[in-house]
């Protein structure tokens, strides 16, 4: 960042506080939104979900050959390959927007490229089996096929535009992998597997959250979710106990150290100001009323679909969280359209990560795949507005 930048944000900061309204009883509200957002991140989130994340992250740049990253993801890759694996991957995973970002940075520094990255990026938080069965159940079906099948395009298309817009920047990184060395395996390749598929497994029960009852096979794994990471973590001690070098454990602890500190932060006060501006969801004690978003999202009509996709691009949803808020919505006299564009941009997005991906793929990549979410966000949801009332007549919620 350059130093000019930075007394830029040091006057901007300084005239905010100095000139904020702290008697205003709304302005104090949403500070205190603010603090309650990042309380309830940090005991809902951050245990649980981020920090399984941070040690995948860091276990992905000590111990994932970084010519397998090339082969699968990068340049040797073939296309179809890169962004079949990129997408699969991020769908088994089902991880909020910000839980994503340790794991997507831990394949991007080990050499993949910017297009499955951005796949995985998308597909991550926006594909999840059981918030597709949710949304057909609660939203209707109509509305859950739509979601299921844009996040799929969407990640590869979002994907596809970002390596050609970065085409040049991305040939001159690509080929600096080239020129690194390359180690021996200290592993087997079953080894290193089943070490991931360990790790990836407890952050997967550890977030499990819980389903409606009548969800009897996910509403099963949620009761027994802590004996299964229980079992996991005694798992995962005695591949390292015997699989690992001292040292290699060392490097691990420091790269998912370095992952925490990086992120962290900025997660945790992009949070508060979400908190701030836009309230807990399904609250109205943001310094942007509730009642602004809602009026802005009845109909069909471009600005609708757009204010439905940006609203939910500057809000933070855990993961499940976006379906009642949608239904209370609807409920309300939201479009069919623009609810589809906030779920398909909504669990994707969120100010902690838009943050964090500024700070981390620079200002310029960050905008772009940003942008494209929000307007393919809108632009589907436009379309998909208008095919429901041209065709479908069936209720809305069920």
């Amino acid at each position: 960042m350059k130093e000019s930048t930075k007394l830029l944000i040091i006057i901007g900061v300084f005239i905010l506080i100095y000139y904020l309204p702290l008697g205003s009883t709304r302005v104090q509200g949403a500070i205190l939104e603010g603090l309650y957002m990042v309380q309830e991140y940090a005991r809902e989130h951050v245990l649980f979900c981020l920090v399984p994340a941070f040690f995948i992250a860091g276990a992905m740049q000590n111990f994932i050959s970084q010519q397998s990253v090339i082969r699968y993801l990068g340049r040797e890759a073939k296309q179809w390959v890169a962004y079949a694996v990129a997408s699969v991957s991020g769908a088994i995973l089902a991880v909020c927007s910000c839980t994503v970002l340790p794991l997507f940075m831990g394949i991007y520094r080990r050499g993949a490229g910017l297009g499955p990255a951005s796949a995985f990026l998308y597909s991550g938080p926006a594909i999840n089996v059981l918030a597709i069965i949710m949304t057909a159940r609660v939203l209707g079906w109509q509305i859950g096929l739509a979601r299921a099948v844009g996040a799929v395009l969407f990640s590869i298309v979002i994907g596809l535009l970002m390596a050609f817009i970065f085409r040049s920047e991305e040939t001159q990184r690509q080929k600096s992998f080239e020129t690194m060395s390359t180690e021996a395996p200290r592993r087997t390749l079953g080894q290193t597997t089943a070490y991931f598929a360990v790790l990836i497994l407890i952050l997967v029960f550890a977030a499990w959250g819980r389903p409606p009852e009548d969800l009897g096979f996910f509403h099963a794994i949620f009761a027994i979710k802590w004996y299964l990471v229980g079992g996991l973590l005694l798992l995962l001690a005695y591949m390292l106990k015997n699989w690992f070098e001292p040292e290699e454990l060392g490097s691990w602890l420091d790269s998912t150290w370095d992952f925490a500190k990086r992120i962290l932060p900025l997660l945790l006060g992009g949070v508060f100001v979400a908190g701030v501006l836009m309230g807990r969801p399904g609250t109205d004690a943001g310094l942007i009323p509730s009642t602004w978003v809602t009026r802005l999202l009845g109909g069909n009509s471009v600005w609708a679909n757009l204010a439905a996709s940006v609203s939910g691009a500057l809000m933070y949803f855990a993961t499940l969280t976006e379906i009642p808020i949608i239904q209370g919505l609807l409920g309300s006299g939201m479009g069919q359209g623009p609810a589809l564009a906030l779920l398909l941009a909504g669990p994707a997005l969120s100010l902690p990560s838009m943050i964090v991906l500024g700070t981390t793929l620079g200002a310029k990549k960050a905008t772009t795949y940003i942008t494209l979410v929000v307007i393919m966000a809108a632009l589907t949801g436009m379309l998909f507005g208008a095919l429901v009332a041209g065709v479908f007549s069936c209720p809305t919620m069920v």
